[in-house]
């Protein structure tokens, strides 16, 4: 693209905040507004996860987000599980692990861009890319719900999966050291929680079940109140006391959904282009959402700075971002799939059932006997460590 360029990005979440710091970094001249219809400072969401190597890489590119970032965050480097009254299982699997509020992440990422030059408008809706002509680009970072992409939905080829279990997203003041499961079993079925600490008073706690058994303990009926009193004493082991805290909508029912994995044939039409959640959704079961938004406004970025020509530049942008996110989505895929058929895997012994939990991202995990899949992988891991002893 040219020297300077007029970007318009729709949707004040971690793509376009990140997208428009980048612009700015690579050259303070272009004229960005990013427009966000909610008020500042208002978002849904408790904590959002990320890894060591996101970390390194906002360090090589923005150093300064990723201080503000490192600096708020809560880090682990252990998985403990939970399964009925058995033994608290704990692994280290040499991997660091992060947690921040998703509020203090979008905080940090304004006043960056504010800093920057970038200008952000709250409380304005865009329905219509028509209403900002005067854009070279928009960039539509709006969500999985975009309201741009929708218009276009043809265009874009837009396609969503559906998934079969349930699962709410709940915030609780027990703080997790460490990124916590716990599997419960009822006499309706199993329901489990992630638990992972994002700040020095509070904790995300993501509740998830088969549909069978959420609507059997009357979940399904239950207003938000009776439901977070039921799920408390669901998980009192692991709450300590602690309450769950919700987020109750207009009709006063607890917000359960089924999670909807999205794709598009397509990421951009003229000037209009597609990033973060808006062009594509992974399960969160493998806590990679955000890193994948960051990384989609870095791609977005280094295509328009490598081709002077809009229309080649976002073709790069979607050709190489498409390829770099098929590992993640296919991982966060099976990584699902794990979680929907679980009567496979949870009557396994204790240290079986956690070494296939962290192996759920496998796509022979499915075909395979579990209790054979976990002989395989033990031989596996002791071949490894032969090699590395005769090295």
């Amino acid at each position: 693209m040219g020297a300077r360029v007029k970007v318009a990005c729709v949707g004040g979440g971690p793509a376009s905040l990140y997208f428009s710091i980048l612009m700015k970094r690579v050259d303070p001249s272009h004229d960005i507004t990013v427009y966000e219809r909610n008020p500042a400072g208002s978002t849904y969401g408790w904590g959002v996860t990320y890894w060591a190597d996101l970390l390194n890489d906002l360090h090589s590119i923005d150093p300064d987000s990723a201080r503000a970032i490192r600096e708020h965050s809560v880090r682990w480097d252990s998985w403990v599980v939970h399964v009925r009254d058995r033994t608290t299982i704990t692994a280290h699997h040499g991997e660091e692990g992060f947690g921040i509020g998703r509020r203090e992440l979008l905080g940090i990422l304004a006043e960056q861009a504010r800093s920057l030059g970038v200008r952000i408008e709250f409380e304005r809706e865009i329905a219509d890319e028509g209403e900002l002509t005067d854009a070279d680009l928009v960039v539509a970072g709006d969500g999985v719900n975009s309201v741009l992409r929708e218009r276009h939905a043809d265009h874009f080829g837009t396609e969503v999966s559906v998934g079969r279990n349930t699962y709410a997203w709940l915030g609780t003041t027990k703080i997790f050291d460490s990124f916590t499961f716990a599997f419960v079993e009822t006499p309706h079925g199993w329901i489990w929680c992630y638990g992972y600490g994002f700040s020095d008073s509070h904790s995300t706690c993501v509740i998830e079940c088969s549909p069978t058994t959420w609507r059997e303990l009357g979940l399904h009926q239950a207003n938000e109140a009776d439901g977070l009193a039921l799920l408390e004493k669901l998980f009192a082991d692991i709450l300590d006391g602690h309450p769950l805290i919700g987020r109750a909508p207009a009709d006063g029912g607890a917000h359960w959904l089924n999670f909807r994995t999205l794709t598009n044939r397509t990421w951009h039409r003229g000037n209009l282009v597609l990033l973060g959640d808006a062009a594509h959704t992974t399960h969160y079961s493998v806590g990679a959402g955000t890193a994948l938004a960051l990384g989609d406004a870095a791609f977005l970025v280094n295509a328009l700075h490598r081709d002077t020509r809009l229309p080649s530049a976002l073709a790069r942008y979607e050709r190489e971002r498409r390829s770099a996110i098929r590992s993640p989505q296919r991982a966060a895929r099976y990584s699902a799939q794990w979680y929907e058929n679980l009567p496979r895997y949870i009557n396994l012994p204790p240290p079986q059932m956690f070494a296939l939990l962290g192996q759920r991202h496998s796509a022979l995990l499915s075909r395979i006997p579990p209790r054979l899949y976990y002989r395989i992988d033990q031989l596996a891991e002791q071949l490894k460590s032969l090699c590395e002893v005769k090295r």
